[in-house]
């Protein structure tokens, strides 16, 4: 992130309020290291394993789904993110223009709590990964107190970086890439000496059905992001090329999604029971050499730490449009409560993580669905957004509509989230609409939601676009700050 007089020191102070257009100088590029460090986490490595366990998919199939999951996810990101550019200010901040200053709390309300669960799977991951290097280097056995501490641990640290903000974030998943790149070669390079490569292209090809099912299950993280594109591109100036931010996003997801899953997959034709660990990440202990398998789940440590942060990040903004008075950093703090107690509970009583993870996947593509649909199709004719309405969260904002609502985008996001989960299937919920038909056994219920709730907007009568204010009245508008 270029430097601003924002971001340039230690702890960013700005909260949702809209970015001044002088002080929006990042560049389109800086968002490939977000991407980046966004997924650099061994669950990838898990789900390519579920192709050819679960989903019983050959390796060219695999191939395929493993380069059209990000590709379409993040696609759907990048697009949104160009957003950010257009208000210069956070995904569930923008999204108030859509919904109406209280109609956007419904939504807002659902991400919200879904960050819950996405930053729970995060630290658990995280201090599956600290328990097994403390495994393999020093003999140290897992108990329930090692779990709380190493689970403590792991959420202090994700707090420390994203309260201190966007400019910590950037130069953490900068470097962070580097590393997670380098070893990922090392890992690679082993598993070509190592594998037999016989059984890994022996295998017999799966279904269409477990191939479009597949790419949803690898597509949900990225789905996961896009309420927060805005957050990561509200620094760049409005004349960003949107064309290079959709490309930078999906190159810079896809560089490290393609090869995690596919290495996922080759690893568990050797061993299967990767596929429904209980712990995630201890397998690598098993598979790989110490002089590999330590330093490569150090630096996974670190990324799934970067990926909280990033999360927690955007929590603290989703916060605010909330109602939290209270300065961003300390909005995130919120949210590092939370992850840590349900990762206790997820680490302490879950039976099965894996189960529980893709359970919760299936769950929160469709609960984020439904907010892209709306918002995704508004941006066809809202090119501005007004940082005073924005801000403005009383009966005078030009984004007040009928009693704080927009009916339009309200009703269809609510249809869409319904029909979505009628559709979806999960150890935790299966919808009535599940079976016998191709979107809910191919797994698209995430799918139908996003085309449902858009296309239910575009057809309902919607309140006018109030004018932006020209360029020369936004510059003599004193700022507003919201915390």
């Amino acid at each position: 992130m270029s430097k601003t007089a924002e971001t340039e020191g230690a702890l960013e102070t700005r909260g949702i309020e809209q970015v001044p257009d002088d002080e929006r100088t990042a560049r389109t590029r800086e968002l490939f290291p977000t991407w980046v460090g966004a997924n650099i986490s061994v669950l990838l490595l898990t789900m390519g394993a579920s192709l050819v366990v679960a989903y019983r998919l050959n390796f060219w199939q695999a191939l395929v789904v493993a380069g059209a999951a990000p590709v379409l996810s993040y696609g759907l990101v990048g697009l949104i993110g160009i957003a950010g550019k257009r208000g210069g200010a956070p995904g569930m901040a923008l999204s108030r223009a859509v919904f109406g200053q209280r109609g956007n709390l419904l939504p807002g309300s659902l991400i919200w709590v879904a960050r819950w669960g996405w930053e729970t799977i995060n630290a658990v991951t995280g201090a599956y990964a600290l328990l097994t290097v403390l495994d393999i280097v020093f003999g140290i056995r897992a108990n329930a107190v090692l779990d709380m501490v190493t689970l403590l641990a792991f959420v202090v640290a994700t707090f420390a970086i994203s309260g201190l903000g966007i400019n910590a974030v950037q130069k953490c998943n900068k470097y962070a890439a580097y590393l997670f790149g380098a070893f990922s070669v090392l890992v690679l390079g082993y598993l070509v000496v190592d594998t037999d490569w016989s059984a890994v292209f022996d295998r017999s090809a799966g279904s269409v059905a477990a191939m479009i099912t597949g790419v949803g299950l690898i597509a949900a993280g990225g789905v996961s992001w896009i309420p927060s594109a805005p957050d990561f591109t509200r620094y760049l100036p409005r004349t960003a090329s949107s064309k290079g931010i959709v490309g930078v996003t999906i190159g810079g997801a896809g560089i490290v999604v393609l090869p995690m899953v596919l290495m996922g997959m080759v690893m568990a034709v050797s061993t299967p029971d990767l596929a429904s660990a209980s712990d995630p990440v201890s397998f690598l202990g098993e598979i790989l050499p110490t002089w590999i398998a330590v330093p490569y789940l150090l630096i996974a440590l670190i990324g799934m730490l970067l990926i909280n942060s990033m999360s927690m990040y955007s929590a603290g903004f989703t916060a605010q449009t909330l109602g939290f008075r209270i300065p961003r950093h300390w909005a995130v703090s919120v949210n590092a409560v939370i992850s840590l107690i349900f990762g206790g509970v997820l680490m302490l009583v879950a039976t099965s993580f894996m189960g529980s993870f893709i359970a919760f996947l299936s769950l929160l593509a469709v609960a984020f669905s439904a907010w892209v649909g709306v918002f995704g199709a508004d941006m066809l004719r809202r090119k501005e957004y007004d940082g005073e309405a924005l801000a403005d969260t009383g009966r005078t904002s030009a984004y007040w509509y009928r009693g704080g609502f927009s009916p339009a985008a309200v009703a269809a996001w609510a249809v869409g989230l319904l029909a979505g989960l009628m559709f979806t299937t999960s150890d935790w919920f299966t919808g009535p609409l599940a079976s016998n038909n191709v979107i809910g056994e191919y797994g698209l219920g995430w799918v139908a939601t996003v085309v449902i709730s858009g296309l239910l907007y575009v057809v309902l009568p919607k309140p006018a676009v109030p004018a932006p204010p020209a360029p020369a009245e936004r510059a003599e508008r004193p700022a507003t700050v919201t915390v």
